[in-house]
């Protein structure tokens, strides 16, 4: 366009010199010149049209864009090789032909113009359908003044460069991939995991959906060992193939080997193999056999389920390749077992001939174990503990049991138990009468085993030994029973003892009616030793205790018959007589609850039952409270339901644990406050609940049951006491087989007594 304008200035100037006509060397001079400029400027248009034909139709695709990007024209090439018209790229920004990817390049490249680049080359990739472009790009900056105008690309297809370069790399890694099969194959005797990390890394290799191994039996049937699957498909693993529908695959695949399916739903295909790929949703398929020596191992096949799939040549190439690995790989497995199989044919033929001599150093070695425990340990269960175990594991036994007899009763007890692999029978208790045909042998110190004929609910069929633990009878000094016990030996049905076992398990059963003999003889005079201690600690405790307790009341006794002596006023001496009563009552009280707590620590005592209505008894037994809780302006609330059901116990008892509570609860409530005794039944016990509104400290709680303990400055009366009463209370509960609670809290104190409605001894 700025060309027309200048040949249209031209031809003015030239229709203006005409017009003057005027005839001189200037004006001759400025028509020369501008016929020279008319001649230069039409061989400057043949160029431009030259190179706008060079442009137009060079076989490279060139576009060229203002300093921003933005398309201002481009050839027939670029437009072919985007796929567009021209029309439609014009105007456009070039960044929109490129990927998202190469957008940041684009950006890059364009920043070096800015800052000065002549030149830029970079590899980027177009948008095309079905499939983008990679293009070498090369750019050239134009400038005037220094200012960027434009910039000319060229656009150079490398298509079938990057196709090149991407079999290369797939043949790299497929040539890794091989390589690394064949290394693990080396590496590893352990076929399955051979497969499977070669199914995986192939079904990688190959953006199959699923790969799969077929490994074809003797019998002609086929399975699936090894699987990789895209999560997204369902698992084949373990996919059976009868020999009948085999029999024809295994024929082809011997005779033809490689077979492929692009599009399982445009071939047809024999009905056995039809059922398969429906079952496994497969639309593309490629699968080649196993081979080794012309015989078919199984088959690896490679399955697209998304779409069909043209298979390619390479992978073709992959798949035998690594179905000759498989082969390699299972050879070597089987070879590796046959040797594995002689050297344990040998190494049994080894263990054969010295079985015997380490059996017998075995036995020998066990019982050696067990004659030092008993010469070291005085507990039984330790011993026989070991025995049984160290039966069951020498013996490699399915389990070992010791039971102890009890013949007053007539029962066998299972004490120890040690088992392999059946049930533990520890705790089992057996009536001997209910099988006479076992403990009649075993109680004449008889061994036997057997095996029964009808299988155990538990155990099965067992082959078992029994053997008596016993002394002679001659030599049992202390012992109640001859015979101790039974050792009991399992093992399966089929197997049979031998003498030489027999004679050890008779061996470590003497040993082990020793060691029981020897504990019982310790055990009795241990607790003998026991009793004595106990009697004698009951003693120094008694002395050392009472001592303090019973020197007060004396000594007050004495002060009182001193001033008695020395006090001529009556008043005074009948004051003075009052402290010797009190004090002598006090004395006689301490000793009489010192006597009873006594026998009842020593030993449980007498219980002289009675049964009684409650109601009417309980009454009687608060009336001598009566004033004292009037004196001392108490109040006292009873609550004895008339319903209740007689009590059977020992009322003499209950009457001194309910008197020592009711009398702690005058002593410690003040006056104008409450005292509640309330009675009720449940399940078969009674209880006694009385309440008073005092507190005890929380910290005074957990020991206001010892002996002679007092709680500091809770006694509102001055009352005083021996500090015996909660601990005979306890007691006397303790003995009538019941339960004492306490609970302060809130300005009340709570005791609760549960005992037995009919109290019936213990046996």
């Amino acid at each position: 366009m700025e060309q027309d304008r200048l040949d249209q200035q031209i031809e003015l100037v030239q229709h203006r010199l005409n017009a003057l006509c005027i005839d001189s060397p200037v004006l001759a001079s400025v028509r020369e010149t501008l016929a020279q400029l008319t001649q230069t400027i039409a061989r400057l248009e043949d160029r431009s049209q030259h190179y706008q034909d060079l442009f137009e139709f060079a076989p490279d695709a060139y576009i060229v864009t203002n300093a921003q990007g933005q398309i201002l024209t481009v050839n027939q090439a670029a437009a072919r090789l985007l796929d567009r018209s021209p029309d439609d790229l014009i105007q456009q920004p070039f960044h929109h032909l490129l990927t998202d990817a190469s957008r940041q390049q684009w950006s890059e490249m364009l920043s070096a113009f800015e800052q000065g680049a002549l030149t830029q080359t970079q590899e980027v990739c177009l948008l095309h359908h079905p499939e983008p472009i990679y293009v070498l790009l090369s750019g050239s900056a134009q400038r005037q003044a220094d200012r960027l105008i434009q910039l000319r690309w060229l656009l150079h297809d490398i298509r079938d460069r990057k196709l090149v370069e991407q079999q290369l790399r797939q043949r790299v890694e497929q040539g890794e991939l091989i390589g690394q099969i064949a290394r693990r194959i080396r590496l590893s005797l352990n076929p399955q995991e051979i497969l499977s990390s070669a199914v995986a890394e192939v079904r990688q290799f190959l953006q199959t959906d699923r790969v799969v191994v077929y490994r074809i039996a003797a019998n002609g049937s086929a399975a699936i060992v090894a699987e990789s699957v895209n999560a997204a498909w369902p698992s084949v693993l373990g996919t059976a193939i009868d020999p009948d529908r085999m029999a024809q695959r295994i024929a082809f695949y011997k005779s033809r080997g490689f077979a492929a399916i692009d599009d399982a739903e445009q071939i047809a295909l024999p009905p056995e193999v039809q059922s398969l790929v429906q079952q496994h949703q497969i639309k593309a398929a490629m699968v080649t056999p196993i081979l080794q020596d012309d015989k078919l191992l199984g088959l690896i096949c490679a399955h697209v389920c998304a779409a069909p799939r043209q298979w390619k040549v390479d992978e073709a190439n992959l798949l035998q390749q690594l179905a000759d690995q498989i082969a390699i790989a299972i050879a070597q497995s089987e070879k590796y077992q046959q040797a594995q199989q002689l050297n344990a044919d040998l190494e049994q033929k080894v263990r054969r001939r010295t079985e015997e001599v380490e059996r017998a150093l075995n036995f020998e070695s066990m019982l050696k174990r067990i004659t030092d425990r008993v010469r070291d340990s005085l507990d039984e269960g330790q011993i026989l503990d070991a025995a049984v175990r160290e039966l069951t594991l020498v013996l490699e036994l399915s389990g070992c049991n010791a039971a102890l007899y009890d013949l007053d009763q007539g029962i066998s007890t299972i004490c120890y138990d040690y088992t392999n692999s059946i049930p533990t029978y520890q705790g089992r208790v057996a009536q001997m009468d209910r099988f006479p045909e076992i403990y009649s042998q075993l109680k004449d110190g008889l061994y036997f085993q057997f095996c029964s004929l009808l299988p155990n609910p538990v155990r099965g069929q067992v082959a078992m030994l029994a053997c008596p633990i016993f002394v002679d009878p001659a030599s049992s000094q202390g012992m109640d029973q001859a015979v101790l016990g039974d050792l009991w030996l399992i093992n399966h049905k089929d197997y049979e003892f031998n003498d030489d076992e027999i004679r050890l398990v008779q061996q470590v059963a003497n040993q082990c009616a020793i060691a029981i003999r020897q504990a019982r003889l310790f055990q009795a005079s241990q607790a003998q030793v026991k009793e004595l201690e106990k009697l004698n600690r009951l003693k120094d405790d008694f002395l050392s205790t009472v001592s303090h307790e019973l020197r007060t009341p004396i000594s007050n006794v004495k002060m009182a018959i001193h001033m008695l002596k020395n006090t001529p006023d009556e008043t005074r001496r009948q004051r003075y007589l009052q402290i010797l009563e009190a004090e002598s009552t006090r004395e006689a009280e301490l000793i009489n609850d010192l006597l009873d707590l006594q026998r009842l620590e020593v030993a449980a005592g007498p219980v002289t039952l009675e049964t009684l209505a409650l109601q009417r008894w309980l009454l009687a037994l608060i009336e001598p409270f009566k004033t004292r809780i009037s004196h001392r302006q108490q109040r006292l609330q009873v609550n004895c339901p008339a319903n209740l059901q007689p009590m059977t116990c020992d009322f003499g008892m209950l009457q001194r644990i309910l008197a020592e509570l009711l009398n702690n609860a005058c002593k410690y409530t003040a006056s104008d406050h409450e005292i509640l005794l309330t009675v009720w039944q449940e399940e078969g016990f009674t209880v006694f609940q009385l309440q008073n509104q005092a507190e005890i400290p929380a910290a005074e709680l957990p020991h206001i049951f010892k002996k002679f303990y007092r709680i500091p400055d809770a006694d509102p009366w001055k009352q005083g006491g021996t500090g015996l009463g909660l601990a005979l209370v306890q007691k006397f509960v303790d003995r009538l087989q019941g339960e004492i609670q306490v609970e302060s809290a809130q300005g009340w104190t709570t005791f609760t007594v549960r005992l037995l409605t009919q109290f019936q001894e213990r046996q």
